[in-house]
């Protein structure tokens, strides 16, 4: 049985749940999120909580168990406190500028990067090698973190690259060097 889907969601004060046929829709503090479910599971709503049901014990039901209450429970997080992924750029003149909306990135190449956030996500700068994707959509923050990762991934030489914050990054020796004299 699926541990994570038998757990009732909390639903906090000044959240409110939609349920129509499959369609989802939590409105919240800081936004609404509405999302598709799977036709064969379940939500149902009862005082403060929700509880996700299937209809079998079959092998596909218990997948869709654990995932549908999941995405239902990141939908409700999303909308009272939102998500934040924080990202780290190390290399000599690489940096991060916010301008307007738009992301800018100085990455060693030829011309700077921008970026132009999708509608619910902004950028914060907290400083030049320091940046947070900020949004209500764990799915689509991830996404787009994911993205600004892609523009220079960390190389396992020098370590230089954009990664996530607390990303550890497998270092390689290098060239050994030449070792001894002449031949």
């Amino acid at each position: 049985m699926s541990r994570i889907g038998r757990l009732p969601i909390t639903v906090p004060a000044g959240v409110e749940v939609t349920l129509v046929g499959r369609a989802i829709t939590v409105k919240g503090p800081k936004g609404t999120l509405a999302r598709d479910l799977h036709p064969d599971m379940k939500v149902v709503h009862e005082a403060d909580s929700l509880l996700v049901e299937r209809p079998t014990d079959g092998k596909m039901h218990k997948q869709l168990h654990g995932l549908t209450r999941t995405l239902v429970a990141n939908m409700v997080e999303g909308v009272t406190n939102g998500y934040r992924k924080g990202i780290e750029i190390t290399g000599v003149g690489y940096r991060a500028t916010k301008i307007g909306d738009k992301l800018q990135l100085n990455l060693g190449y030829s011309h700077p990067i921008e970026i132009d956030p999708p509608s619910g996500i902004s950028f914060e700068v907290e400083n030049p090698t320091r940046l947070a994707v900020v949004g209500i959509d764990k799915e689509l923050v991830g996404q787009i973190a994911a993205k600004v990762r892609s523009t220079r991934k960390p190389e396992p030489y020098k370590g230089k690259g954009v990664r996530y914050s607390g990303e550890v990054i497998r270092r390689k020796a290098g060239k050994a060097g030449k070792i001894g004299g002449k031949k």
